[in-house]
């Protein structure tokens, strides 16, 4: 019976370490945690977050949660000419128009010569300020 009991309890121990509610990853004792500046990509090769790539402004950090659930979708493959946040190529032109003209453009829409933007990306629900967010998040993550 012993044995039994001991290995329903480390497994019971196994399963609660893997739970998604411990998704800290442990640092071994003498090494640094890595920081976003080492590497491209967090863990799982997901992107990097506004915040791991040390762009601590709230609106910037609002705008990457807008962004990842409204712009992601194109931006992110650039479909239909959508300027890849991260590319410097695609956004070179666009940047220097500033904030408030592709705010515009997002909000209205915009047809030019790399491709279209549909009036606030094809989601009407987005207010003009969510819009703003998310440009100025793309922006950010370009510089």
């Amino acid at each position: 019976m012993k044995p039994f009991f001991a290995l329903s309890a480390a497994g019971l121990l196994l399963l609660c370490a893997c739970s998604p509610e411990n998704t800290e990853t442990p640092v071994p004792v003498g090494t640094k945690p890595s920081t976003q500046n080492e590497s491209s990509e967090v863990a799982g090769g997901e992107k990097p977050s506004a915040f791991d790539q040390g762009i601590a402004d709230p609106t910037i950090a609002a705008g990457e949660e807008i962004y990842e659930r409204s712009c992601a979708g194109c931006h992110e493959s650039g479909t239909g000419g959508a300027p890849k946040p991260g590319e410097k190529a695609d956004w070179k032109d666009r940047i220097g128009l500033g904030v408030e003209a592709l705010t515009k453009r997002s909000i209205e829409g915009y047809e030019g010569k790399k491709g279209a933007m549909p009036a606030k990306g094809g989601n009407a629900e987005l207010s003009d300020e969510e819009v703003s967010k998310a440009v100025q998040y793309m922006i950010a993550r370009t510089k």
